[in-house]
């Protein structure tokens, strides 16, 4: 449990982007076919090629974007590694910029500067941070990747299960109602998630991304009314 809810909190930004995006566009699917009176067949279709097709896309973007942040790190870390070697007085000389305009000054000032100069990966470290204002992702691009896909493809699956189970042994009541309630508690789940990655209000967050999804739901399902009008 303990590793649970490590990884949980080490990828939470990830499972709250990809539970967002997901919620809102595979909720539109669902609304957008359900105003436009299509079958239940019709919406597990599209609502499964969009978790897949939306998950992927979205899971390739967040490797692709990680790794290129953790790519420009390297290369700006090797640069700096060679700048203290071949211009090490101009290196310094920034050192003591750094720590001047954070009010550091006379003796201090130069004493704070050789101790960070003494040792050439604590330089680098100082020079990335307050020079290029870059911090270093020490998470996996692929479970980055990878867990935007979960995420996505979970919550999704969640919005759909009504409709899924349906197909194996038709439910009493009305479906779309059935994951109208399922996905307001998905979008609340998702809002209080929201919160602990912003640190804001809770009910905030929650409130934000209900509506959101409201917001979604309505003009899906216009657009389908519309649609199966218009084309019918």
């Amino acid at each position: 449990m303990e590793k649970i809810n490590r990884w949980f909190n080490k990828y939470l930004g990830e499972i709250v982007y990809g539970g967002i995006v997901d919620s809102v566009t595979t909720f539109a699917v669902v609304t957008g076919a359900a105003g436009a009176g299509l079958s239940s067949t019709v919406v597990i279709i599209l609502g499964f090629a969009n978790l897949i097709a939306d998950g992927f896309s979205m899971s390739v973007g967040a490797y692709l974007s990680s790794k290129s942040e953790q790519d420009k790190y390297m290369k700006e870390k090797r640069n700096d590694y060679w700048e203290i070697e071949h211009k090490r007085e101009s290196e310094v000389e920034e050192v003591h910029d750094i720590f001047a305009e954070l009010g550091l000054e006379g003796d201090l000032l130069q004493s704070v500067a050789e101790k960070v100069t003494e040792n050439e990966d604590r330089w680098v470290e100082v020079m990335m941070k307050h020079k290029l204002e870059m911090v270093e992702e020490k998470r996996s691009p692929i479970w980055i990747g990878a867990n935007t896909f979960i995420s996505f493809f979970f919550f999704g699956f969640v919005l759909l299960i009504v409709y899924v189970l349906s197909y194996f042994e038709p439910l009493d009541g009305n479906m779309f109602l059935m994951s109208l309630t399922l996905t307001a508690l998905v979008f609340i789940n998702i809002g209080w998630m929201k919160s602990n990655v912003t640190h804001t209000s809770k009910v905030r967050g929650v409130i934000e991304t209900l509506g959101l999804g409201v917001i979604a739901a309505a003009l899906a399902y216009l657009a389908g009314d519309l649609l199966e009008h218009w084309l019918a």
